[in-house]
């Protein structure tokens, strides 16, 4: 188990800026340059690919009618206008900085490694073949249902880096109690209406969010977890520890407010349609396949 470098302090500007310059340091110190040079690639292949003739890229597409294994593979780097584009590198820094800063000081990078290079290479083969679940004479490009397996390995990595940090009682296994109410959460964002809904969520979408927390609770219950302590000391250990502390803030901010962009209350745009069904599958198989790695125990120390 990784031990905390800072100590818990009286909540003294000194004592945070003292915190604040630990975090710092050791975060400088974990960091390795041939994992930024590696993150940093993905950002430069989706531009390098932008820049190819329009014909090129829609000969890269994933045509649901005419499905290929090279364009279920290429389909998920291609972008057709700048605005999709610059949508999805951003959503990817977002995600993949704080993952991989949650990651290395949480002592999970060769986990974290793992799934990103599995999500670059397997990834949009499974998705593009899922998709064919769904018939429709439409084409399938992009690089969110990659970004929303990102996002959902963002909740393993904000629970072993709280174990690591600030609860190293927790246990692994507890972690599905936070996947119920995310899937809910989504299913709340892409069913904001339903037949004889005026305006607000349609019932579909609460249903399925009303139930997502009933199984996050129930699981929570059989995990022998008090919500509501776990959120005290949540809170606790987040204000206690500067620097440290911030970051799980922001890891928790970004998880619940990341569907907002994967799962749009209107997913119609100019000419396109965003694939509600493969951000969810990506986000899913993401968090279930991470996750049965980690409760396994594949990465302990």
């Amino acid at each position: 188990m990784t031990a905390s470098s800072n100590a818990r302090g009286d909540g003294t500007a000194a004592d945070r800026d003292a915190g604040d310059a630990g975090f710092r340091r050791e975060l400088i110190a974990r960091l390795r340059l041939a994992d930024l040079l590696v993150l940093a690639a993905v950002p430069a292949v989706l531009g390098a690919v932008f820049a190819l003739p329009e014909s090129t890229r829609r000969s890269l597409v994933f045509a649901y009618t005419d499905p290929t294994v090279r364009t279920a593979f290429t389909a998920h780097y291609v972008h057709l206008d700048a605005g999709h584009l610059a949508g999805n590198v951003a959503g990817y820094c977002l995600l993949v900085g704080v993952g991989y800063v949650l990651a290395v000081l949480a002592g999970y990078r060769q986990f974290f490694m793992i799934a990103f290079v599995t999500f670059l290479a397997a990834f949009p083969i499974v998705l593009s073949a899922l998709n064919l679940a769904v018939p429709r004479n439409a084409i399938g490009f992009g690089f969110s249902g990659i970004n929303m397996a990102l996002a959902g390995l963002l909740p393993l990595l904000l629970g072993v880096y709280a174990r690591e940090r600030f609860f190293p009682d927790a246990s692994i296994r507890a972690l599905p109690a936070v996947f119920f109410p995310l899937v809910g959460w989504m299913a709340l964002l892409a069913l904001p209406v339903s037949a004889g809904a005026l305006d607000g969520p349609g019932l579909a979408g609460v249903a399925i969010g009303i139930a997502g927390l009933l199984l996050g609770s129930l699981y929570a219950s059989t995990a022998g977890i008090r919500i509501r302590g776990a959120v005290r000391e949540g809170i606790r250990a987040a204000v206690s520890n500067p620097g440290y502390g911030d970051l799980f803030a922001v890891g928790i901010a970004v998880v619940v407010s990341y569907p907002l962009v994967g799962f749009p209350g209107d997913p119609t745009g100019a000419g396109s349609v965003v694939n509600l069904y493969v951000h969810l599958l990506g986000f899913c198989l993401a968090f279930i396949g991470s996750f049965t790695l980690l409760a396994a125990g594949a990465f302990e120390r």
